[in-house]
């Protein structure tokens, strides 16, 4: 081949010579600083179990209120279920510090309490609306100016505060002053534990500041039982009404450490790495001593000492357990139990008010299924809970967060919507 018709061998780069001036850094006035990619939200795994023992407690809640005939051998639990209302600001407490913990010191406290407030408020003003009619009641039965001011605080989520206003309009609703006072500092207890409670991470340092925020908490009960404030003659019981007693069942104040010990018991979860048996063992243990004590227990301890927290220490036991696989919890995490989970709150403010309606109405008379009641209006109730979640709480929350989440953080107001919806109170009256 002549040397004309051969092809061009490809030149290779010859690589350039750097010089000196190539080698000198950058001034850094001329540096861009690149920022920082916020980090972005951890999902937490879900715990279904803790929907599924919230659909448990709420249902034994119903029942306290409304009791079903033939259930006997369920007394002993549904007589002493209003201890429950401890055990969901318990839940409420470990799960939003099971969920916004590594954010303690980024957290955005107006994205957290707009999803909160998303989250909580739709729901209960739509059932104030649906209990307009039992007002008239509350105009018959109170002071013209105490109607009024019932009329004001309610919804503004202050009623809790006034020991004669708390169950004005709905009953139950009491609880949600208390969710309220709790959601404002939670953001602030979380960065204060960040900053200086480093050193109390420590499995026996948490242990400890659980029993003693136990101990504190349950001390306004002991006191009330020895001193006797509201001069009973006899001991206290579900009905007693004084002042002094329902400032303990009904005061905001009054659930602040059982928030608190949830706060650490989360702590405690995150640092601890226990196996399927161990956490098998602690649900069983703490699931045991409860039932023992309503059944064999609860017949000789004051009334004002059971509601003061008594059992909070074997139900931290029990969530501990129910945070991590074992059989205990596939027990609690199946699936009806967890589908009804959600609708807990609605259920809890619709349960009480819904059943006074369905009957100052006659409804089960007047559909002629008398014979089925109160089954048919437990049902009727759920139904009603579920169906409020699908057609006002969600769709309410979606609107809530976009219009009214700050434009360049509305995913994450949205997100930690979503993120948290399983510390949604039950807040259960006592």
């Amino acid at each position: 081949m002549s040397r004309s018709n051969a092809r061009p061998r490809p030149q290779r780069p010859v690589p350039r010579i750097l010089a000196a001036r190539d080698l000198a850094p950058t001034p850094i006035a001329q540096i861009t600083p690149t920022p920082a990619a916020a980090p972005a939200a951890s999902r937490k795994p879900a715990l279904p179990a803790l929907s599924g023992i919230r659909t448990v407690l709420a249902i034994l809640i119903l029942f306290f209120h409304f009791t079903p005939p033939h259930l006997d051998i369920l007394h002993p639990i549904i007589d002493n279920s209003f201890i429950f209302v401890g055990t969901f600001f318990l839940i409420s407490g470990f799960i939003l510090t099971y969920n916004y913990d590594d954010r303690a010191l980024t957290l955005s406290k107006r994205d957290f309490w707009l999803a909160r407030f998303a989250r909580l408020y739709p729901t209960y003003a739509f059932v104030l609306l649906l209990s307009a009619p039992l007002l008239f009641l509350e105009w018959q039965s109170r002071p013209h100016a105490e109607f009024w001011t019932g009329l004001v605080v309610t919804p503004l989520l202050l009623q809790g505060w006034s020991p004669s206003l708390a169950t004005f309009w709905n009953t139950v609703a009491w609880t949600l002053s208390a969710d309220l006072m709790l959601y404002l500092l939670f953001p602030y207890l979380l960065s204060l534990w960040a900053i200086r409670g480093a050193s109390l991470n420590t499995p026996a340092r948490l242990i400890a500041v659980m029993l003693g925020l136990w101990l504190v908490g349950i001390s306004p009960h002991l006191y009330y039982h020895f001193a006797n404030p509201d001069h009973l003659s006899a001991p206290a019981d579900r009905f007693t009404s004084t002042v002094w007693m329902r400032v303990l069942k009904y005061t905001p104040a009054a659930y602040l450490c059982t928030f608190l010990v949830g706060l650490v018991l989360a702590k405690l979860h995150a640092l601890v790495n226990l196996t399927p048996w161990r956490r098998f063992l602690l649900s069983a243990l703490g699931l045991t001593v409860i039932l023992t004590f309503f059944y064999v227990g609860a017949p000789h301890v004051p009334y004002v000492i059971i509601h003061g927290a008594l059992l909070l220490p074997f139900f931290c036991l029990l969530l501990l357990g129910l945070s991590g696989p074992n059989p205990i919890t596939t027990m609690f995490a199946a699936r009806p139990l967890v589908l009804l989970g959600e609708a807990t709150f609605a259920l809890y403010l619709l349960h009480f008010n819904g059943f006074e309606m369905i009957h100052n109405y006659h409804l089960p008379e007047r559909l002629h299924v008398t014979a089925l009641d109160p089954w048919i209006s437990y049902l009727l109730i759920i139904a009603t809970a579920y169906a409020t979640v699908h057609l006002v709480e969600k769709p309410a929350q979606r609107v809530l967060l976009r219009r009214f989440g700050r434009k360049p953080h509305v995913g994450s107001a949205f997100q930690a919507g979503i993120q948290d919806k399983q510390a949604a109170p039950i807040s259960l009256p006592g």
